[in-house]
C-alpha cells in the first residue's frame, strides 16, 4: 500500500484518537450504534470507522484514508455544494414517510431491499410509499448482493415497473396502468459476485428490462475495484471514501473506470461524511468528462476534478445524487445540530471539526477504546 503524509510515530497518532459511539435511530447493518474513532491531525479530522467483521488488511485502507484527511486535507473542489439521495432501510411501508422526513429536499430516493426475512411484495410496498411521499422522485434500489441472478432478474422488472406505474395525476380505477414514466435509475450491486453481474447484465438486455446495474461491494470489497466494469458487469459504479482509501485514490479509480459513479458513505460521522463530500466535490461532472478515463484527479498531488478535463469550476448538480445523507440515521453526531446538514437536498463542501463536548459525551467506554486502538496499531503496521 503506497505511503501517505501522516504521524512521526504510532504513540504520536494513538495520542490523537478519540473513539465515541453514536447511537442510532433505526437498526442498519445489524447495528443500533455505530463506534468510530476520530483522528486530529494538523490539515483536519479523518475518520477510522471499518465494520467489525472487516480483517485488518481491508480495514487499512480506512485507516489511510483517515491520515489522508488529517495530514493531507482534501483534494481541490469544484462546487460548493452535492447533491445528495435520501435513503430508506428496510423498513414497513408505513414508517418510510416519517424516514423521509429527515432528508428534506432531496429529489432522489435509495431504497433498501432483498432483505432477509422479506418478500419482494415488502419490497414493493416499501417502492410505493416512497413515491406517494415525494411522487417526482428518482428511484435507486439497493439489494447488497442478496440475490441470484434469476430473483434479480424477476425482481429488478417487477421494481421498475412498481416505479412507472406511479402516476399521481391518475384517480385509482380511471383505466389501465401506463408504464411509461421514469423507471428505476439503477439496482445497487442486486447480486454478489462479478460473474453473475455480468449474467444479470445480459438477462435484463433480453428481457427488454433497461434499468442500469451499479457495483458496490464488488468495487470496494475487490482486490481490483476495476474488475466489475471491464467484464461487463456495470453501468455504473458506487464508490466509497474509506474502503477505497482516501478522497484522492477514490478520484484515481474513478477515472479510470469510465462510467458514472455516485459517491455513497458507510454509516459515517460527520467527520468521515464530509471526506466523501470532499471526494464528490473533486470529481467533474458528467458533462465535462465524467466517464473518460484521465478526467479525474491524480491520487496524491491534491489536485482533482475537472483540470484535466478542461478545467474551470462544475456545476452542483451535475453528477448523480450522492449517498452521502447518513447523518439522519443518528440519534446523535459528533457535530451539534445544523453545523453539517441538508439544505435543499444537498450538503455543504466544508471541514468539519467535532464539538469538543460531544466528543466527550459520546465516547466510548474504555474497553472498546482499547479495542479500537489496538485496531489501528495493527493496521498502521500494514501501511
Amino acid at each position: 500500500m503506497t505511503s501517505v503524509p501522516g504521524p512521526e510515530s504510532i504513540d504520536d497518532l494513538l495520542a490523537r484518537v478519540h473513539v465515541v459511539a453514536l447511537p442510532m435511530r433505526v437498526r442498519f447493518r445489524g447495528v443500533t450504534e455505530r463506534e468510530v474513532a476520530l483522528v486530529e491531525g494538523p490539515a483536519g479530522w479523518g475518520e477510522f470507522g471499518p465494520f467489525p467483521e472487516y480483517e485488518d488488511p481491508e480495514a487499512a485502507h480506512w485507516l489511510r484514508s483517515a491520515l489522508e484527511m488529517a495530514w493531507q486535507g482534501p483534494p481541490l473542489a469544484l462546487r460548493s455544494r452535492v447533491a445528495v439521495n435520501a435513503t430508506v432501510p428496510a423498513v414497513s411501508a408505513g414508517e418510510v414517510a416519517g424516514i423521509l422526513e429527515r432528508f428534506p429536499g432531496c429529489g432522489t430516493v435509495k431504497i433498501k431491499v432483498a432483505e432477509r426475512g422479506q418478500q419482494l411484495v415488502d419490497d414493493v410496498a416499501r417502492v410505493a410509499a416512497v413515491l406517494q411521499a415525494r411522487p417526482d422522485a428518482r428511484v435507486r434500489v439497493d439489494a447488497n448482493g442478496a440475490w441470484t441472478v434469476a430473483e434479480a432478474a424477476h425482481a429488478v422488472r417487477v421494481l421498475d415497473q412498481a416505479v412507472r406505474a406511479v402516476d399521481s395525476r391518475r384517480a385509482p380505477g380511471t383505466g389501465p396502468v401506463a408504464l411509461d414514466g421514469l423507471g428505476l435509475e439503477y439496482v445497487e450491486q442486486p447480486c454478489a459476485t462479478v460473474d453473475e453481474l455480468v449474467q444479470l447484465r445480459a438477462r435484463l438486455a433480453a428481457d427488454g428490462v433497461h434499468v442500469d446495474v451499479a457495483a458496490d461491494e464488488s468495487i470496494r470489497r475487490a482486490e481490483d475495484p476495476l474488475r466489475v466494469v471491464r467484464a461487463g458487469g456495470a453501468d455504473r459504479a458506487v464508490v466509497k471514501v474509506a474502503p477505497l482509501g482516501g478522497p484522492r485514490r477514490l478520484l484515481a479509480v474513478a477515472a479510470e473506470l469510465g462510467v458514472p459513479v455516485t459517491v455513497s458513505s458507510a454509516l459515517d460521522s460527520a467527520v468521515g461524511v464530509a471526506a466523501g463530500v470532499a471526494a464528490a466535490a473533486a470529481l467533474p461532472g458528467v458533462r465535462s468528462g465524467a466517464g473518460r478515463a484521465g478526467g479525474g484527479g491524480t491520487a496524491g498531488d491534491g489536485a482533482a476534478g475537472g483540470g484535466a478535463a478542461g478545467g474551470g469550476a462544475a456545476g452542483d448538480d451535475d453528477l448523480p445524487a450522492a449517498g452521502l445523507a447518513t447523518g439522519g440515521f443518528f440519534v446523535e453526531d459528533v457535530v451539534e445540530p445544523g453545523v453539517f446538514s441538508l439544505v435543499d437536498g444537498h450538503l455543504p463542501v466544508a471541514a468539519v471539526a467535532p464539538d469538543p463536548a460531544r466528543l466527550e459525551g459520546l465516547r466510548a467506554s474504555a474497553d472498546r477504546r482499547d479495542w479500537w486502538l489496538e485496531r489501528i496499531r495493527r493496521c498502521h503496521a500494514l501501511l
